[in-house]
């Protein structure tokens, strides 16, 4: 199995195999690059960088949706779905954070998850009612702060 090495301002060197590369065919809303992949400091934490190979400064937290809201539902119209091939239940569905220096400023963006299928990744905007853009990680955190 082939590998690729690319370096991360955060975490140094980094060696992945060559299929871990996800490609953006339309880019990430807001960022540079086609080509990432998920790093994840461990096995089963909450949270992952989708960092860029291309761009040691490019990487974006990112949190596993179920892990903090159980009854999320990703809604995408036939448009919106298309580019998105295979089998539903293989899709990797990651959510984008904007980390703050307290867990009240933590906030997961569940308008626009991020779908992964097939090495392909595709930012979509997704359409259930209530998929907010700044949806509290840690919302005892926000109550106790407020």
């Amino acid at each position: 199995m082939s590998s690729l090495t690319f370096e991360s301002s955060r975490f140094g060197t980094i060696e992945i195999a060559s299929d871990d590369v996800i490609e953006f065919p339309t880019g990430l809303i807001g960022l540079g690059g086609t080509r990432y992949a998920v790093v994840a400091p461990s096995e089963d934490g909450s949270f992952a960088w989708l960092h860029s190979v291309d761009d040691a400064e490019l990487a974006l937290p990112v949190a596993n949706p179920w892990q903090f809201f159980a009854d999320y539902e990703v809604e995408l119209s036939d448009k919106a779905s298309e580019p998105v091939t295979g089998d539903p239940s293989d899709v990797v569905v990651w959510v984008t954070v904007r980390a703050g220096a307290e867990l009240s400023d933590f906030f997961a963006n569940l308008r626009a998850p991020i779908l992964i299928a097939e090495g392909k990744g595709h930012q979509i905007i997704n359409e259930a009612a209530d998929a907010p853009v700044r949806a509290p990680l840690f919302p005892a955190a926000v109550a106790a702060a407020a």
